[in-house]
């Protein structure tokens, strides 16, 4: 089922658990060579969700602020992005053009993502895939300028969300985490993959 709120396309149940259960896998191989790690932010805070990445690039943040990187802290390139998730892309897109960035997003019971815009990318023109598996998380979407009315919606596992169009550079954010909402990660949580061209 696919909704519109925003100008945010959701998919509801895009993935049902089958492709969820062969995504996180393919996740999993993923941070087996790229380790989770937590960024800070430019004020010298870490932030409350872990992250890694895969393809080309991937998103960092520290003192000098936020920007994409060819490498992973640890000094390696990032892994490729896994073929089950740019079926998701093209799938939803219906675009010749593929991401050269997956960023993965670990929340925890306790973590959240202020409000924010993705703006890192060379174009807006492309628009922003995000993939949801494991505990629900309530996605709050804003405007394109800071302030004004926001909506919230619990996005549940399975879930993808196209940001493109009038809705790439509103500002969004998850507020919080229903834990224990699903079963798909043994040790709870929510994984959060978002696909972005970069260049």
């Amino acid at each position: 089922m696919k909704l519109t709120v925003k100008g945010f396309d959701i998919h509801a149940g895009f993935l049902d658990i089958a492709d969820q259960r062969a995504v996180l896998a393919a996740v999993r191989a993923v941070v087996a060579q790229a380790p989770f790690f937590r960024p800070e932010t430019p004020y010298g805070k870490p932030m409350s969700v872990r992250m890694t990445a895969a393809g080309r690039y991937g998103w960092y943040s520290d003192k000098k602020g936020y920007r994409y990187v060819s490498d992973h802290p640890s000094g390696q390139p990032w892994p490729a992005i896994p073929a089950e998730v740019l079926e998701i892309w093209r799938s939803v897109t219906e675009l010749e053009r593929t991401p050269e960035c997956c960023l993965i997003n670990y929340y925890d019971a306790e973590a959240k993502m202020g409000l924010h815009q993705d703006r890192d990318e060379k174009s807006m023109d492309w628009p922003v895939v995000s993939v949801s598996l494991g505990d629900e998380g309530l996605f709050r979407m804003g405007n394109v300028t800071r302030g004004g009315k926001t909506e919230s919606i619990w996005l549940r596992s399975g879930d993808v969300v196209v940001m493109g169009g009038a809705a790439r550079l509103a500002y969004h954010g998850v507020d919080r985490i229903r834990s224990g909402s699903s079963t798909l990660l043994p040790k709870g949580g929510r994984l959060n993959l978002t696909l972005r061209v970069v260049d």
